[in-house]
């Protein structure tokens, strides 16, 4: 069963329960989100996935030695539902004093709860702390827009009438800036992010470009939507050959989220950023 984000654990006291709990997982329909971006399932402009980093997963082997270990969840961006970010983590620590024979095991177990709940499989990879380690922080392509000169002052709504482009000029870049901020649209907790937009088309007035994103900073949606919003209101504007958006979003509760969405297939690459 679906329920809106008012009806999650979000904001309210909750039992930390230490033993496997798949019922914890909870569902919210993306459908009515995209229904105020004009969008249904079948006219999704975009393809990608979010990824999903825990920093904070453990289990106990059958002698009773706990495992520690970090772990990616890849959920595919146009399946039905998102998981709620409390519920997940409620979920992962119900592992915390179960026993599972080996990291596949759990793996196993978090593939058929998670695709349950999401409505399309989702791909999980759990990963050792010396593997993640040795990948080290990633460095971001392209050029940061951050400090270019703006005035702003409405930050309640993002402003796409902010954006601005050169229709005669058309280039290939990528751009990024680390002042993405928005809060939850229950809690009101800030989340924040880094996001980055390569595309090909009409060459974005990058001031304008920087305006507009930081307009979303009392902005209240949960991260994919902030992500998929921006991909719209750039894909009116530049009606671009080629874009993809995504955004690194700071770890809360030892989980980041990091939405992904382009026209076209991508390999993204998973690595933290310095924030993470």
């Amino acid at each position: 069963m679906h329920h809106s984000a008012e009806n999650s654990p979000l904001g309210k006291s909750s039992e930390y329960i230490a033993t496997y709990s798949p019922q914890l997982l909870f569902p919210i329909p993306r459908a009515p989100k995209w229904a105020e971006l004009g969008l249904t399932a079948e006219t999704l402009p975009y393809q990608g996935v979010d990824f999903w980093n825990c920093f904070e997963l453990s289990w106990l082997l059958p002698s009773g030695k706990p495992v520690v270990a970090m772990a990616e969840f890849a959920i595919p961006a146009d399946s039905p539902n998102i998981i709620e970010s409390k519920s997940f983590k409620l979920y992962l620590n119900s592992l915390n004093q179960s026993v599972f024979a080996d990291a596949d095991a759990v793996a196993a177990v978090m593939v058929k709860d998670l695709s349950a709940a999401a409505g399309k499989p989702v791909a999980v990879r759990v990963r050792s702390l010396n593997e993640v380690a040795a990948e080290g922080v990633a460095q971001l392509p392209g050029t940061c827009i951050d400090e270019l000169d703006v005035a702003i002052s409405n930050y309640a709504q993002p402003r796409p009438e902010l954006l601005a482009c050169d229709a005669q000029r058309v280039v290939s870049e990528t751009v990024y800036s680390n002042l993405l901020k928005s809060n939850c649209p229950v809690t009101g907790q800030p989340d924040w992010g880094t996001v980055v937009i390569e595309y090909r088309g009409p060459a974005i007035d990058k001031a304008s470009l920087l305006a507009y994103l930081v307009s979303f900073r009392q902005h209240a949606d949960f991260h994919e939507q902030c992500v998929e919003r921006i991909f719209l209101d750039l894909q009116c504007l530049l009606k671009p050959e080629s874009l993809t958006v995504y955004a690194r979003y700071v770890r809360r509760g030892g989980l980041d989220i990091n939405p992904y969405r382009s026209t076209s297939p991508i390999a993204p690459d998973n690595r933290r950023l310095v924030r993470q």
